[in-house]
């Protein structure tokens, strides 16, 4: 996929071109990287690829984009070589632009903002941006519909928090959907 958008990215250079690497520190960097560490930075100098003869170099309008979830803990794992060669920008749920998300996307739809209200408050009360829960469990077209919400609640995101507090039923309590409604007010319920 790399060498098919630099050909690409080559091609047209007056377009930039985007590579997304999801979850990118759950790979052995280094040997997924390898050569590539040094054209991350040096991009105007080729390279013979490894299992090739060919020079290899990176466009000026090639970006590559990592995502990674701090939740699983494996950031750890991103090396200084990497983390010298990329720029790093929190994406919290629990944060702007994130945390915004589900409101405008239920406004555009016309519909209540009550899930919304609901997740600032779940992260409210989780109180650490590496455990908030993120906007798309609620972001479908039938969360409004009778039950869903109740259904996405106790099986999509209450496991997650079950395993973040195993062992401590009392403090999983006060994450349930019923506990974070009666904490909104004028919730409709």
């Amino acid at each position: 996929p790399l060498r098919r958008v630099a050909d690409a990215a080559a091609a047209a250079p007056n377009v930039p071109h985007v590579l997304i690497i999801h979850e990118i520190n759950r790979a052995n960097l280094a040997k997924v990287f390898g050569e590539l560490y040094f054209l991350l930075e040096y991009r105007d100098q080729p390279i013979s690829l490894q299992y090739s003869d060919m020079e290899f170099t990176l466009p000026e309008n090639l970006h590559i984009i990592g995502t990674m979830n701090t939740a699983d803990r494996s950031i750890a794992l991103v090396d200084a070589a990497m983390r010298r060669r990329f720029y790093f920008v929190e994406m919290s749920p629990a944060v702007a632009p994130v945390s915004e998300i589900l409101s405008r996307w239920l406004a555009a739809r016309g519909m209540s903002d009550e899930p919304a209200r609901l997740l600032a408050e779940l992260n409210t009360r989780l109180g650490d941006p590496d455990a908030a829960i993120g906007p798309s469990y609620l972001m479908t077209e039938h969360i409004l519909k009778p039950g869903r919400l109740e259904r996405i609640w106790t099986h999509g995101i209450m496991p997650l928090l079950e395993e973040r507090f195993y062992g401590n039923r009392d403090e999983l309590k006060k994450f349930s959907l019923q506990s974070i409604r009666a904490a909104l007010p004028h919730s409709g319920t």
